[in-house]
């Protein structure tokens, strides 16, 4: 097969440097919230050390906040009805949310304020930003990333802040929409997600912002429409050229050249994490050493898949960054030359079946 004692070693290796920093799972922080909410935030996860970055020069996406005290706690409670908790992760916790002005549903993610958080200028607030409300405003600069998920409104105080993002209805992470539907997803229903998550990821890099964990649990579908939000950018960091040395992410998604040197690069890293999210949501498991082998020779496949899908997944999978599709390029591959109406319909036709 011709294959490198290089990717043998990516294959068969789980080691990683000192450097890494996961997502954290459960970790909970021994302060509590200061805010009134319900009874069940009670607890934060610690926040990781992000990569420091130079301070941003992209204008907000959306429209500025009315302007509030940061020290005023109750200026979400008054504007806002907390409901039941959505779910919870490595950052914080999110509740269902309710404007009170006009009924307007949203969700409300509740994080501590780690020590050593960071903060950026985004042009046209007046103030620095955290680093998470601040990257999530420029990921939605302009009006073409519909699949990137909107602040509405953020608070901070001493301890935490907030934010308010919108909340789409009906709507679950993709980690749960393929369980609900027997773990895989028809070719053609990947396809159709993949291509607003491909949208996404360009997005956030034109905008300068590398999100860093694109996953299946932070995508969330409706299952009406099978529209696609890009949400959590709680690992995220801004753009640069030069090589980042610190992983904030799902291990599972790490990069090889991360594994094997120690640096990455936003744009090569993304297009791996999108080859995995595919591998994943056609093949209902993640990419063994064996696949990875096969990946890197080009002859990768799998029954039931068209030659343009395994042919999509093996250009993203490459060990070598340089030698992966260009992210700027990934919505030209052929496997996405199909009509328009069919990747940004909404729904599926009647009768089509979403598991392989």
């Amino acid at each position: 097969m011709g294959i490198s004692l290089e990717m043998e070693a990516l294959a068969l290796t789980s080691e990683v440097p000192a450097a890494v920093e996961e997502q954290p799972k459960q970790d909970v922080l021994d302060k509590a919230l200061t805010l009134e909410v319900p009874p069940a935030v009670e607890e934060q996860p610690k926040q990781d050390v992000l990569d420091k970055a130079p301070t941003s020069k992209v204008p907000p996406a959306v429209e500025e906040q009315p302007e509030q005290d940061v020290l005023d706690k109750g200026y979400i409670m008054r504007r806002y009805e907390i409901g039941p908790k959505l779910g919870e992760g490595g950052f914080g916790l999110v509740y269902a949310g309710t404007r009170r002005e006009d009924g307007l549903k949203v969700a409300v993610k509740f994080s501590v304020k780690a020590p050593d958080m960071l903060y950026i200028t985004v042009p046209g607030h007046p103030k620095r930003l955290p680093l998470e409300i601040g990257l999530t405003l420029m990921a939605n600069k302009g009006s073409s990333a519909p699949e990137i998920i909107k602040l509405l409104d953020w608070q901070e105080d001493t301890d935490q802040f907030i934010m308010v993002m919108e909340r789409p209805f009906p709507c679950m992470d993709l980690f749960s929409f393929m369980e609900l539907h027997g773990g895989t997803l028809h070719e053609r229903t990947a396809r159709r997600i993949m291509w607003q998550v491909v949208r996404a990821a360009n997005a956030c890099c034109e905008n300068g912002v590398f999100h860093r964990d694109i996953k299946l649990e932070n995508l969330l579908v409706n299952p009406d429409t099978m529209e696609v939000k890009l949400i959590d950018f709680g690992c995220g960091t801004l753009m640069k050229k030069v090589a980042y040395k610190v992983f904030c992410g799902t291990r599972e998604y790490f990069p090889p050249e991360f594994k094997f040197t120690g640096k990455y690069y936003a744009k090569p890293t993304t297009v791996w994490s999108l080859g995995i999210l595919l591998f994943e949501m056609v093949c209902g498991y993640l990419p063994s050493a064996e696949d990875l082998f096969m990946t890197t020779a080009n002859i990768w496949t799998s029954p039931g898949l068209s030659q343009k899908c395994c042919e999509l997944i093996c250009d993203c999978l490459q060990p070598k960054p340089k030698k992966r599709l260009a992210l700027e390029k990934m919505h030209l591959h052929d496997w996405f030359k199909v009509q328009s109406r069919e990747l940004r319909g909404h729904g599926l036709r009647h009768g089509e079946n979403i598991r392989k």
